[in-house]
């Protein structure tokens, strides 16, 4: 009964196959994770801390990305266009790997990944760290449109 026929043969009860980490399908709290990569961060606390500050800095990365202006005034129209779309590319880019370390279920990756966010939008998008024109209020003041869910 073991034998699967379109398996080749293959014995699923077999017990020489090799033990893989669980892949969880919903949130838990803990350092054993698999993060973007196999067996990254692994069972070491280290690891794991330091997997949580790479998530963190890409959240902040993103939101850097999402208000920079780093497209000089007067550049063509073409050389900016390229630009831009190369800096798209870029934040959609950082944004997916955000996401996929997210879809590993654990917290400790969600809440450092909401925090990144967060504290980038500070910095980067909000009114407190930035001299504020009055009369240009509402303009959108970065190279790259918001993103849109």
């Amino acid at each position: 009964m073991g034998d699967m026929g379109g398996m080749g043969g293959m014995d699923m009860n077999s017990t020489s196959m090799p033990h893989k980490m669980m892949m969880h399908m919903t949130f838990f709290w803990g350092k054993d994770a698999e993060i973007l990569f196999s067996k990254w961060p692994g069972t070491r606390t280290g690891m794991y801390v330091l997997a949580l500050l790479f998530v963190f800095v890409l959240s902040a990365l993103v939101e850097w990305l999402s208000h920079c202006k780093l497209i000089k005034p007067g550049s063509t129209q073409v050389g900016a266009g390229l630009v831009q779309t190369g800096l798209h590319a870029l934040r959609i880019g950082l944004a997916y790997l955000v996401m996929l370390a997210v879809m590993s279920f654990n917290v400790g990756v969600f809440l450092v990944a909401v925090a990144g966010h967060t504290v980038g939008f500070l910095l980067f998008g909000s009114r407190a760290f930035k001299k504020v024109d009055t009369e240009k209020v509402g303009t959108h003041s970065s190279d790259l449109p918001p993103m849109s869910c």
